[in-house]
Parts: C-alpha cells; structure tokens; sequence
C-alpha cells in the first residue's frame, strides 16, 4: 500500500517525541490505518460504533472535569475521576485544535472493570476511530471500553 505524503506525515507524528514523549503506536508495527481496521472489527463484533463510545466517554469526560481532580458516582453505575495536567495536545491526524492535558479514569461498579483516557482520545476515537496502538501508554482496548461504558 502506497501511502500519500499526508498519510505518511501523520505516521511520523505518531512515533515517539513528535507530539508526546511515547507516541501513539506503542511497539505496534502495524500502519495506524491497520490499526483503525482492526479496531473497526472489533466494534462491529460486538455490535457498537466508535462514535456511540465516544458519545458516552465524553459525557463521563465532562462530569469528570466538573468535579475537579475529585472522584464521583454517575448514574450510581461509574466512578469516574480527573487528573488535571497542564497544557494541550494536537491531534496527530492534522485535525484543527488542541486537546487539553489530563486522564479520566472510569470505574464500572457493576462488573468492576476500569478503563482510562485522555481528552485527545475520545477525539481520536470520535473522528479518526484510532483507539492508538498496542502497547502505547494510551492505548484502550475497544472491547474493555464497552465493557465499563455499557455493563457488558
């Protein structure tokens, strides 16, 4: 597969220390578009889009960030926390605007499974459907991710 000089600029910016010191890829050799094809897969298996994921992390997100770096009960089903950091991130896909800095940290009470993120990851999941690759620090599990958003 030929990659277009976009698609190879955004492959660049995913490796280690072009945005963030660890990259997107993690020791994913895979191309990020054999990454999202997988993951794809993956949501298809189990029934769910990534926007529908994305939907629920960024309500979570936003009750999350409400409750400054403190932990609380939503619909008595999650704890859900956020660690504040300073500054912003850009989306590695070229995406116009920036992402703050932080994780968001979800505990389903029910199953008792957990799962965290960052803001640019519910972007990247949104618009990119890329959950990152595996082994990076970020990477989440799509199957993990509907498990604690929907009880499965």
């Amino acid at each position: 597969m030929k990659l277009t000089p976009r698609e190879k600029q955004i492959q660049a910016r995913m490796q280690p220390g072009a945005i963030t010191i660890n990259g997107f890829l993690g020791d994913d050799e895979r191309h990020f578009h054999e990454i999202i094809s997988d993951d794809r897969r993956t949501l298809e298996r189990l029934g769910i889009t990534a926007q529908e994921l994305a939907d629920k992390m960024k309500y979570l997100t936003d009750r999350a960030f409400d409750n400054y770096d403190e932990t609380m009960i939503v619909e008595e089903i999650y704890e859900v926390s956020y660690n504040t950091v300073r500054g912003r991130l850009i989306c590695p896909f070229m995406h116009p605007g920036s992402y703050r800095k932080g994780e968001v940290v979800v505990k389903n009470l029910k199953n008792n499974l957990t799962v965290k993120w960052t803001p640019l990851s519910v972007h990247m999941i949104e618009v990119h459907g890329f959950f990152e690759g595996k082994g990076s620090k970020n990477r989440i599990e799509p199957e993990i991710l509907y498990r604690v958003l929907f009880g499965n």
